[in-house]
């Protein structure tokens, strides 16, 4: 962009930021410091960053947000499930929530009880997000695809006493699966179970069936009377924004899950800064979300942008599909696409691609895991997403801290994960000693501001092994802040390679490895050796078509970079292993690899 109409842009979002702000009189009184717009000099001298703050952070509850909203736009289309066929306005859903949350009153659930979501992008997943936050209920954001074990161990976590379900999805038999740690539910009356397992347990709700032991979604809608309408409104007035709203398990890539315990301030303001950053509170948008809405990026990024934005959600699919994701763009005329790096090869992977008409497509939100740069350059210029912003966060962050601005550079884009989001501090720290290294230097990202969990639900121990004494969370990452307070993320700390003494970053390997002409996706891990400590193993999946040999990418390799880099081991895999929500699990990787190779 000529320096000319970039400063313009700067203007005119400045301008407006003053707009925004009643009583404000004079530019004097404002410094571009505290306008959440790209900087145009350097803002720190060492790796710490704090984010503006001229925009107020929210102190409304995730229903009064949806209620405004609900009533700046009654007739705009809120959701859009594309494949099912629903579509709900913003004056039939808001409806649907009280009814639904005066229902769940009404079988027996108060404020501060858990309720279990298990299932794939359904309405009634995002009706019962909505509804258990109007009745301070705490929704339990369960994977939908637990097995038993799994299943117990969260239900039992958080002590959820309902739990919220289909029949079935693909091969998962949500109700059969419920009963093998659960039997007593086959014999039960409906919200009376008594299960040895899961005490806590008492109320199921199927989304479509009616079966035994349990009560049917249209049971529960209908079940709420003007008692339950009442006291609904009180709990409303005696919500407070500080309250646990939502527990969402971390997905799982580095272990066993935790549930991060997340309140109304977190997501609220977390969603209100990534829509304003993204500008998608300007105008009437359609996003496309084919992430599920189990993660964050579908029930913060997607459903809570909607509520307090108003632009339309379009969930494409029960669960990804990239033939699924194109059709919706298309039919519906979206502005945007959120999702994972995965999800974008899997689209422009598609055999038809090119028959789908994306111009009406902007940008969008890309996040999950690192964007090698070959995949940026390819979304913005074949999927024309000119716009399209690298997000960083955690489940723990509410999730997004880092997120790029429409506006930046190519290299902003491709090498980093933006800026850090307003109201919001973070620093590198060196792991060794605690101190905050120099500016471009690796180190442990720490994250600071209102997006911090409350904790792990009933895990002291865990909580305080992330978060310290004075509320850093500290991520796990490894990363890099330049002068610019951007933002580039190396890889995890558990991931990083020491061959021989040398550190060796996956993510720097990954992008290098993808600029192979036949290489369509690529994980690099560590395996244990006994020699060198660990040995660098690329893990290739090769495009449509290809063949390609370990010969051919260790030459590709050759004198392009250092020769301790080039891996060892080179193996084709035709999938990795991953979380529901597209994330590639490098610990399975990890040992899969192991195994395969070393035994």
């Amino acid at each position: 962009m000529a320096s000319a109409a970039w400063l313009k842009l700067v203007a005119r979002e400045v301008l407006a930021a003053l707009g925004r702000r009643p009583g404000l009189r004079g530019v004097q009184r404002v410094s571009a410091m505290h306008i959440d717009v790209p900087p145009i000099k350097s803002v720190a001298n060492n790796s710490y960053i704090q984010g503006p703050v001229d925009v107020p952070l929210l102190t409304k509850t995730v229903g009064q947000c949806l209620e405004e909203t609900a009533q700046r736009f009654p007739d705009r289309e809120a959701l859009v499930f594309f494949r099912d066929g629903v579509r709900k306005t913003f004056a039939q859903f808001i409806q649907e929530v009280d009814q639904a949350a005066a229902g769940l009153l009404a079988v027996g659930l108060t404020k501060g009880d858990r309720l279990g979501m298990w299932g794939p992008n359904k309405y009634e997943w995002v009706l019962m997000q909505f509804a258990t936050a109007q009745a301070g209920i705490i929704l339990v954001s369960v994977n939908p695809a637990y097995q038993a074990p799994e299943l117990e161990f969260v239900i039992k976590k958080v002590g959820c006493k309902a739990l919220v379900f289909p029949t079935q999805f693909k091969t998962q038999r949500y109700y059969e699966i419920l009963k093998q740690v659960c039997p007593e539910l086959e014999k039960s009356s409906p919200g009376g179970i008594k299960s040895k397992r899961l005490p806590d347990l008492s109320i199921v709700i199927t989304l479509d069936a009616k079966l035994p032991g349990t009560f049917q979604m249209s049971e529960v809608l209908q079940a709420g009377d003007s008692s339950h309408m009442k006291q609904l409104r009180d709990i409303q007035r005696s919500l407070s924004c500080n309250e646990p709203i939502n527990i969402q398990f971390t997905s799982g890539t580095t272990g066993s899950p935790k549930g991060a315990t997340l309140c109304h301030e977190n997501i609220v303001n977390n969603a209100n800064l990534i829509g304003l950053r993204l500008g998608i509170d300007r105008q009437d948008f359609r996003v496309a979300l084919p992430v599920p809405l189990y993660h964050c990026l579908g029930s913060v990024g997607g459903c809570m942008v909607m509520a307090v934005h108003g632009p339309t959600a379009v969930f494409s699919a029960l669960s990804f599909e990239g033939k699924a994701a194109l059709e919706s763009v298309a039919q519906e005329k979206c502005s945007f696409i959120h999702g994972t790096p995965t999800m974008f090869i899997d689209m422009l992977a598609q055999p038809n691609f090119d028959s789908y008409d994306l111009s009406t497509l902007q940008g969008g939100v890309i996040a999950g895991s690192p964007v090698p740069p070959e995949i940026m350059r390819k979304i913005m210029t074949k999927m024309n997403m000119r716009h399209i912003v690298n997000a960083y966060g955690t489940t723990e962050n509410s999730p997004v801290t880092f997120m790029g601005f429409p506006q930046d550079s190519i290299s902003q884009r491709i090498e980093t994960v933006g800026r850090i989001l307003p109201h919001t501090e973070a620093k590198v720290e060196d792991p060794e000693t605690g101190e905050i290294v120099p500016l471009n230097s690796p180190g442990e990202l720490h994250v600071r501001g209102y997006c911090v969990m409350l904790g792990y639900w009933e895990d002291s121990i865990k909580t305080k092994e992330v978060i310290t004494d004075d509320r850093w969370y500290k991520t796990g990452d490894i990363a890099i802040l330049d002068e610019y307070g951007y933002c580039k993320i190396v890889g995890r700390c558990k991931d990083m390679i020491i061959r021989g003494g040398e550190n060796i970053y996956p993510a720097e390997l990954e992008q290098f490895l993808h600029t192979h002409p036949k290489i369509e996706e690529v994980q690099v891990v560590g395996v244990k050796d006994q020699r060198m400590g660990e040995e660098i193993c690329a893990c290739i999946r090769v495009k449509a078509g290809q063949e390609c040999t370990a010969e051919e990418i260790k030459a590709f390799c050759k004198g392009k970079i250092s020769h301790f880099k080039i891996p060892r081991y080179i193996v084709f895999m035709k999938k990795y292993p991953l979380t529901v929500s597209g994330k590639i699990q490098k610990y399975k990787l990890r040992e899969q690899m192991e195994k395969q190779l070393l035994s």
